[in-house]
């Protein structure tokens, strides 16, 4: 226990899978009668399963996972409550060879995951791509200031302001300020692959 935290064993939500299956199927745009049909199970014992009303056997787990296109793995695996914590110094951080960004991994790896967050150090000089590609992005300036653009129209951001945005309008971001930029940008970007296939790119 840290901090005094008291452990409620009733706030444990033992229903995961269930929840996992239906926001896959509807990510997918699949009914119910497709998932079931592939799967060779029926629809009403699909249901039940989504409203974690029945528990399949890891063999029609498997079959309901692989009618989804992914593996068991994606819904096996359930966090405990740590494991969506990191602390201050022991996060992992990189350097993309000069670019004058450095990433520190704020995010955690847990099956049915959909964001991924960094915290940017952005050094004075650097300038982004400016690209478009399939998500959303949120990015709150936390110190400095950057210019961010958003379909050619470029806005000055300072500490406390935000943009979220569809990650398929051409966007992208510069700090020709003299301090250096710190900003927390969240997106549905797979970045690593940690949640399956996905694109390789990063906060831009």
């Amino acid at each position: 226990m840290r901090g005094g935290c008291p452990v409620d064993a009733s706030s444990i939500d033992d229903a995961w899978i269930g929840n996992m299956i239906r926001t896959r199927r509807q990510k997918l745009d699949l009914t119910l009668q497709e998932v079931s049909k592939e799967a060779g199970i029926s629809v009403g014992y699909l249901s039940l399963i989504e409203r974690d009303k029945a528990t399949p056997t890891l063999t029609t787990l498997a079959r309901i996972a692989a009618a989804l296109g992914v593996g068991v793995d994606a819904f096996v695996g359930k966090p405990q409550p740590a494991d969506c914590i990191t602390r201050s110094g022991e996060r992992p951080q990189f350097l993309l060879g000069s670019s004058g960004v450095r990433y520190e991994r704020l995010g955690a790896v847990f099956p049915g995951a959909e964001l991924s967050c960094f915290k940017l150090t952005i050094d004075q000089g650097y300038t982004s791509d400016t690209t478009g590609h399939i998500g959303e992005e949120t990015i709150y300036v936390l110190s400095g200031r950057i210019d961010f653009t958003l379909d050619g129209q470029c806005m000055e951001l300072g500490p406390g302001d935000s943009a979220h945005y569809d990650s398929h309008r051409s966007h992208g971001w510069s700090n020709p300020y003299v301090e250096t930029a710190e900003v927390l940008w969240t997106g549905t970007i797979d970045l690593f692959g940690d949640r399956g296939a996905g694109s390789e790119q990063r906060p831009k």
